[in-house]
């Protein structure tokens, strides 16, 4: 089956109700990926984690001393433990599946009579699929039209070389084998280097050519991030530590009290107070839940690690069109025989003659069913001004097309006379390649340059337009064997987006740079660098600039330039690796397949989701789903909240582990009563986990996130400033409740009484510290007036469990302690908090004396 171009908007594809039919009936256009663990796998995973294994040894030297109650309620709370995880578990895959369902590829199809974007899982046999360079082939399809169509086939033949590929009059829709030119098959997995075209889907997921050699398509990556390695060491570490301390414990015990049961019992209850293990489960948990969050800012990340590095981020290099502007073009000036005409009001209906011919090649040199704004634009005013007259050509349809290259930034496309048969040219580009084009006079060319730039210093995009007739039967190789005349100029208007301008100031405070980086004039560059409140305006490099200057040279000037025009997608690799050179954290922009090598060096290659081609978005680790620049902003911003949030996380979990070791550690050493048994440390896990998973992931940014400079990304999750600050919060702690017990012994309170105090200080100790590492620039008094919807469930349930603790009896008696009294609670409550009133002081001082700077 093979249709002409003017067939192609006749066609109506598959209707809604159709291709739900058949999504039902087929199943997802996708590959099997690995299975979702299943609550028992996620059970048997807990069953290897050295706290579990554990908690089994105390429940067997329980059940060894006789202590059956004791070896019961470790069971309990070992069942409420595996209940936490698999729900933490579930949430952290829930939100890496809806990322999946983000990541996959899109698909362009006609359905109803109308092009509709999709998601490549959503296509069913018999869609119609727009294929343009750059994307990836949702399936394997037949092709039914085609314009220079070359296609990449590695993936599936291992060859390098692209493909040619023809529809085919009356093609066997039995699809063969990939390989070989001018084939009518395009498969799924293979790229479109060069071209476009329409076809018809054969089969999808399992049936296509990929499904059944048993490859996978590209997925969100997980890889082991710098965190996770930083942590994976600590906790690596620590176990050590732990386990020879709690090996010193035992025989400590042992030989001063000759009880090695008990010895052995206090020994894994302090190696259960020292083992951080919920540095693992808290950092995947922050980073899976903080890619979901992006996402519901319109910003897909694809690669964990991208989450790391937005907060290190110091030079942000972004595309004018589209990012900086709202890809909305607008002709509003045009130049034609000597003359300019202002297209001011957005109603006009009709053009003084001399201009129509302009706007007739303009169109020419355009699609016929375009998706470019600037091409977009033509066809509109060609609508609205030439609608009556003979410069319109509906039933002309392009023989030829020459496209855009690096060398030469213009287009051309054929067309033969219907009646004469005759050839016609239109090509349009930027106004110095359409000059080339013209073979025009050194003189001629400065004239026009005048032209060009009057019209771009208002901030309009400038296109140069040219025509020419061919009488040959053979074309030429290439545009420059035409004999082109110059037929005018075509000033276009893409307004800033509103957001933009709020969004630079907003990175100027951050400390971040941006660099605007377009194909455009320098003069309308400026102009829009004006707009939008860039820095440093006056200094411009050139595209043609940057390809004379040598690396050392770009290094020493690219500190000082923050506008590069004509610049080609290919040159973005220069910037990227002399930015990288000064040592600056470059996140880049792209959306074409030349703009992939860049994307891919820069530290975070942001792809535009709702422009970019597959391939753009397959080397970014971010993509915007949304092409606007506040989104990267705003992604940044996310970023430094994540990272913040997550080292407060870290903070606590280190400060809560201090006194917990401490006093399962001290008493025994000292020879004092036992305060903790493994039943202490399990309710202490039970508020700690949700703490610093759940409180801290939900926590908002702090006032000052993009008010400070970005992070040096070599500074460590666990610095020496994070480091002394959780252990002086845990060692304050640990010295408030172990003079608790220490006092309410030598008051002859019994070691219940005592015990139960000191536990009480310590709850409270502990829901101080999850409210004081909730901001560090804020007093706990107003982090509370911010909302946090998990803290108040936490803080509930740790009150809740203390009170049935300590005056239920049964729990009473499995816990050790003893009733308390209004006053005990009072006292417990106060020198609990007394624990991190130093900290409050210090964040007080600290405010002010950085109010005081500011004023200076």
């Amino acid at each position: 089956m093979k249709i002409s171009e003017q067939d192609i908007k006749t066609l109506q594809g598959l209707s809604s109700a159709e291709a739900a039919e058949r999504l039902k009936k087929c199943g997802y256009n996708e590959l099997p990926s690995a299975k979702k663990r299943s609550i028992i796998k996620i059970m048997l995973e807990i069953f290897k984690e050295p706290m579990f294994l554990l908690l089994v040894a105390c429940g067997t030297l329980y059940l060894i001393l006789g202590d059956v109650e004791e070896a019961l309620m470790l069971l309990g709370f070992v069942f409420v433990i595996i209940g936490i995880t698999i729900y933490q578990e579930n949430k952290t895959e829930k939100a890496l599946d809806a990322l999946k369902d983000l990541a996959s590829p899109r698909a362009l199809v006609i359905r109803d009579g109308a092009e509709k974007r999709i998601a490549g899982r959503e296509v069913v046999p018999g869609d119609l699929i727009i294929i343009r360079e750059g994307d990836r082939i949702p399936a394997d399809a037949v092709l039914i039209w085609d314009m220079n169509l070359t296609v990449d086939e590695s993936l599936l033949t291992g060859e390098s070389m692209p493909v040619r590929k023809s529809p085919q009059a009356e093609a066997d829709l039995t699809i063969t084998r990939p390989g070989g030119d001018d084939l009518p098959f395009i498969y799924s997995g293979s790229l479109i280097v060069q071209g476009q075209g329409v076809a018809k889907v054969l089969s999808c997921g399992l049936d296509t050519e990929i499904g059944k050699i048993g490859k996978a398509l590209h997925n969100i990556e997980e890889e082991k991030t710098t965190l996770q390695k930083e942590t994976g060491k600590i906790v690596k570490t620590v176990f050590i530590f732990a386990a020879v301390l709690s090996l010193i414990l035992i025989c400590v015990y042992g030989m001063m009290r000759g009880d090695w049961l008990n010895g052995i019992l206090a020994g894994i209850t302090l190696a259960m107070a020292m083992l951080p293990e919920e540095f693992p489960v808290v950092l995947t948990i922050f980073l899976a839940l903080g890619a979901w969050r992006m996402s519901k800012k319109q910003v897909l990340t694809r690669r964990v690690a991208a989450i790391e590095t937005l907060g290190a981020a110091t030079v942000l290099c972004v595309d004018k069109t589209g990012t900086l502007t709202q890809n909305r073009m607008s002709i509003k000036k045009i130049f034609s025989n000597n003359e300019i005409y202002d297209i001011s009001d957005s109603s006009i209906s009709s053009l003084p003659e001399i201009f129509h011919e302009l706007i007739e090649y303009g169109i020419l040199a355009s699609k016929k069913d375009p998706f470019d704004p600037m091409e977009k634009a033509l066809h509109e005013l060609g609508r609205k001004t030439l609608y009556s007259t003979e410069h319109l050509h509906a039933g002309w349809n392009i023989l030829e097309e020459y496209p855009l290259s690096r060398e030469l930034l213009s287009l051309s496309h054929v067309y033969k006379h219907p009646e004469t048969g005759a050839y016609y040219v239109s090509a349009k580009g930027a106004p110095e390649a359409i000059f080339d084009l013209c073979h025009l006079e050194l003189r001629e060319k400065d004239n026009l340059a005048v032209k060009v730039d009057a019209i771009a210093r208002d901030g309009l995009r400038v296109l140069g337009v040219a025509k020419a007739k061919f009488n040959k039967n053979i074309l030429p190789g290439n545009q420059h064997d035409f004999e082109f005349e110059f037929v005018g100029l075509i000033g276009l208007a893409d307004p800033v987006r509103d957001s933009v301008p709020e969004a630079i100031k907003e990175c100027y405070r951050a400390g971040i740079r941006v660099v605007m980086i377009t194909g455009d004039y320098p003069v309308t560059a400026q102009n829009i660098a004006r707009q939008i409140g860039l820095a440093n305006i006056d200094r411009i490099i050139s595209g043609p600039e940057l390809s004379a200057m040598n690396p050392d040279e770009l290094k020493d000037k690219i500190s000082e330039v923050n506008i590069f025009s004509r610049v080609v997608p290919e040159q973005k690799l220069l910037l990227v690796n002399a930015l990288k050179a000064k040592g600056e954290i470059v996140a880049m922009t792209g959306d074409g397949v030349n703009d992939a090598p860049a994307l891919k060096s820069s530290h975070i290659g942001v792809a535009m989701g709702e422009r970019g081609t597959d391939v753009a978005r397959e080397s970014s680790a971010i993509v915007l789903l949304k092409d606007d620049f506040a989104s990267i902003v705003a992604a940044v911003r996310l970023g430094r909240r994540i990272f913040d949030n997550l080292k407060k996380a870290m903070a606590y979990i280190i400060s809560v582990h201090i006194p917990i070791a401490g006093i399962a550690l001290i008493p025994v050493l000292l020879g004092w009563p036992v305060i903790l048994y493994p039943v202490h440390i399990l309710f202490l896990e039970l508020l700690i986990d949700p703490a610093c998973s759940i409180v801290f992931e939900q926590e908002k940014e702090e006032a000052n996130t993009m008010q400070r400079p970005p992070r040096d990304p070599a500074e460590p999750l666990f610095g020496k400033r994070l480091l002394l600050l959780s252990v002086l919060q845990g060692l304050f702690s640990f010295a408030v409740i172990i003079a608790v017990y220490k006092v309410a012994l030598a008051l002859e309170q019994t070691v219940a009484e005592a015990r139960t105090l000191s536990f009480f200080a310590l709850i409270v100790s502990n829901l101080c510290l999850i409210l004081t590492n909730r901001s560090w620039c804020k007093s706990i008094l107003s982090s509370l007036r911010v909302p946090n919807p998990a803290l108040k469930w936490v803080m509930l349930g740790a009150v809740l469990f203390l009170g049935l603790v300590i005056y239920v009896p049964f729990l009473q008696k499995m816990f050790h302690f003893a009733p308390m009294h209004s006053l005990d609670i009072i006292t417990a409550a106060v020198t609990g908090m007394l624990s991190v009133a130093w900290f409050e002081i210090v964040k007080i001082i600290s405010v002010k004396k950085h109010v005081e700077l500011l004023k200076d």
